[in-house]
């Protein structure tokens, strides 16, 4: 894949921008976080990139003043094999209102030689007012036109999530997921896309459980 010189540009703007903010954080005290989680199947975005089988996953995460790094890692799906992601961004919350935007760069480190680290990237930015959080993903390296909505609620222990795939020149399928989290190790979500189904698809049944390794 070819990187264009407009996704080059904004995935170093977006770099910048949360360079500035980690450096303007570093008065406050670096925290760290990780956990470890185990899922029935890799869901991502209403798909199943495992074709059913189960997948485990890790992240490792420093955070300060708002700003955050790290890096997320699973046992990956069946077309491009083991995944490792990296992010940093930046959030906050002002009352009621919550703000959000980062920058993502997915890997495949066992993967096609097509895909090189670096290829596939996203700006995220999401706001949210109370319950309901609005996301929008701009992939602006890697597969160049494709954007990702997503709208969501939480009301106690549910959450609901509305997400739409932006794929230029082709359908724009829009999944339903409604999870419920038993306590905070333990959750299912059941995921169906509702318009613009790819082939083939069925109502997918997630059981994930995850464990916080440093808190």
């Amino acid at each position: 894949m070819k990187l264009t010189k407009k996704a080059i540009c904004s995935s170093l703007a977006a770099v910048t921008a949360v360079s500035g903010l980690m450096m303007s954080s570093q008065v406050s005290a670096v925290e760290l976080s990780a956990s470890a989680a185990v899922a029935s199947s890799y869901l991502w975005r209403g798909q199943d990139m495992g074709s059913g089988s189960p997948a485990v996953s890790g992240d490792l995460i420093a955070s300060a003043g708002g700003a955050y790094a790290g890096i997320w890692g699973t046992s990956g799906d069946s077309a491009v094999g083991t995944e490792y992601d990296l992010f940093a961004g930046y959030g906050t919350t002002l009352g009621a209102f919550t703000f959000d935007i980062s920058v993502l760069n997915y890997n495949y480190p066992t993967g096609p030689e097509e895909i090189d680290a670096g290829d596939l990237t996203e700006v995220i930015l999401s706001v949210g007012v109370g319950p309901m959080t609005l996301a929008y993903y701009d992939n602006v390296a890697g597969a160049s036109g494709y954007e990702y909505y997503s709208l969501g609620f939480d009301i106690d222990r549910f959450s609901l999530l509305v997400g739409m795939h932006d794929n230029p020149g082709g359908d724009d399928p829009v999944h339903l997921d409604l999870s419920y989290a038993y306590n905070e190790n333990l959750s299912f979500t059941l995921s169906q896309f509702i318009s613009d189904e790819p082939p083939g698809d069925d109502l997918k049944f997630v059981v994930s459980y995850s464990l916080p390794i440093l808190d």
